[in-house]
């Protein structure tokens, strides 16, 4: 089984930017946790996060025929984004939807989630944990095919 882990803007200041919401691990360390399930679970996983709303679409549209599901964590594209939307729809590859926290119990503009509208399912609030669900359930749902 292939995931691909894509990972939205600011996701990069992981550790410095509010740690008191998104925790003071950095974004190395995020990268190894997920690393460290796939490697546990015998997946390839490949991980990616970009500032650029274009790389990201790029990205979900090369994952086209290659991956078996997509882990995503759109950061502030969640609520904006509707070039991702659109690329989740054109590829239907299955999407499992990404939070580090609860946006639901955040600001009111942080309630709206285009990703959710094409997303398989969504893990949020559980920090580093909410990736692992993510690919955890992925993985159960469609197997370890290589």
């Amino acid at each position: 089984m292939n995931i691909l882990v894509l990972n939205g803007p600011n996701l990069n200041l992981l550790g410095l930017r509010e740690p008191e919401l998104y925790g003071d691990r950095n974004y190395a360390a995020l990268e190894k946790f997920v690393r460290d399930l796939a490697g546990e679970l015998g997946i390839e996983l490949e991980i990616h996060q970009s500032n650029h709303e274009g790389v990201l679409v790029d990205k979900i549209q090369a994952a086209y025929g290659k991956v078996d599901a997509i882990v995503l964590n759109a950061a502030a594209y969640t609520h904006t984004s509707v070039a991702i939307l659109d690329a989740l729809k054109a590829v239907k590859i299955p999407v499992m939807e990404v939070h580090l926290t609860e946006p639901k119990s955040r600001e009111d503009f942080r309630r709206r989630s285009f990703v959710e509208l094409v997303a398989e399912k969504t893990f949020s609030g559980r920090g580093f944990d909410s990736y692992a669900d993510a690919i955890r359930y992925a993985v159960e749902k469609y197997g370890k095919r290589a």
